[in-house]
């Protein structure tokens, strides 16, 4: 192997384990979504697409994906890499060693310590492994408009709030 190539994985790694948040954009996505991840034996790995979950959508058993990590510290991008995805099969060994250390960074299960019961059940629990040199960064901020959810709803202000916000202010 190349120097070159030894910095980058390197760099790949590096900034990949010590970022919670990844940008990830499957084969045929419009646009990349923000995916959190654990670095586990020289890939990323993630768990989604089950209720309550983090939608993996374009991310497909070995299909291609495009990851940018940023900076955890200022929040601008480091590094651009491709990867390959892998789909771990529920209660196989290397299955068993990602949810290990996926679980001790999920935030707010809502099922607890059966969350891993759950994943293997509704979820699917993925591998984005590097296949090589970097990417030149993306140029431009990239905004793109929010993907359907449930949690992007807008309703209506309650008729209240506008009161209780005065009555506050009017405290202080």
């Amino acid at each position: 192997m190349t120097r070159e190539l030894l910095l980058d994985q390197a760099l790949v790694e590096e900034a990949t384990k010590k970022s919670g948040l990844v940008w990830v954009q499957g084969a045929g996505e419009p646009a990349a979504r923000a995916l959190w991840h654990v670095w586990h034996d020289g890939a990323a790995c993630l768990v989604g697409d089950g209720p309550g979950e983090q939608p993996l959508a374009g991310l497909t058993e070995g299909g291609a994906a495009e990851v940018t990590v940023r900076s955890k510290d200022k929040g601008g991008r480091l590094v651009c890499w491709t990867a390959k995805v892998v789909t771990l099969a529920p209660g196989s060994e290397a299955w068993q060693a990602a949810v290990a250390e996926l679980k001790g960074k999920r935030l707010n299960a809502p099922d607890g310590e059966a969350m891993t019961e759950r994943w293997a059940r509704e979820c699917r629990v993925l591998r984005l492994e590097p296949t090589g040199a970097t990417l030149p960064l993306p140029e431009g901020d990239l905004a793109a408009r929010p993907v359907p959810s449930p949690a992007t709803t807008r309703e209506p202000a309650p008729a209240g709030l506008p009161k209780l916000l005065l009555r506050k202010r009017k405290r202080a």
